[in-house]
């Protein structure tokens, strides 16, 4: 395969995951602590839980996984949150989580691709790692901000500029 390809797909996965940051960010950003933590029901995740969950999906996936750093994640630790973090401090440690992934995803090659990862008990290669974690974030980051416009009635405006027919770029992280 073309390592123009591989790259490709690297940079725009890198990208994409801190496009869908920026826009939970921007989310925390419109709601209260409360709101954060809502849920309603037991069996529901509030958006506080959503943002443990990502942030402990990229350290496990793509940090640990990957990156061969230690796994500490605690992953039914992010569901059993109640509170505890306000809105700033969860963009912040996303943001941050993010950050560390998009390095390791951007150290890749197209060497690295195929090589074999257990992940979760998952036997999977490194693309299918990181291909995984694109997929995991955007699937919620659709739920925080479906959320975020029912807690609020806001139009986000992520796609305001589809409004005028205007060309336009990608959006960027």
């Amino acid at each position: 395969m073309d390592s123009r390809l591989e790259r490709q797909f690297l940079d725009y996965s890198a990208s994409k995951i801190g496009e869908l940051a920026g826009r939970i960010q921007t989310c925390l950003e419109q709601l209260t602590a409360e709101q954060v933590w809502a849920r309603g029901g037991e069996n529901q995740n509030a958006i506080g839980n959503l943002v443990l969950h990502l942030a402990g999906n990229v350290r496990q996936w793509i940090i640990a996984g990957v990156g061969g750093r230690p796994d500490i994640r605690d992953r039914a630790a992010e569901f059993r949150a109640r509170g505890g973090r306000a809105p700033g401090e969860l963009a912040a440690l996303l943001l941050q989580t993010v950050a560390e992934g998009r390095a390791v995803i951007g150290g890749l090659t197209a060497e690295s691709l195929p090589r074999p990862l257990t992940i979760q008990g998952y036997k999977i290669t490194e693309m299918e790692a990181v291909y995984h974690v694109v997929e995991h974030f955007s699937m919620h980051t659709g739920q925080i901000l479906f959320a975020t416009k029912m807690l609020t009635g806001a139009d986000l405006g992520f796609y305001k500029h589809l409004e005028s027919g205007a060309p336009h770029d990608e959006p960027k992280p």
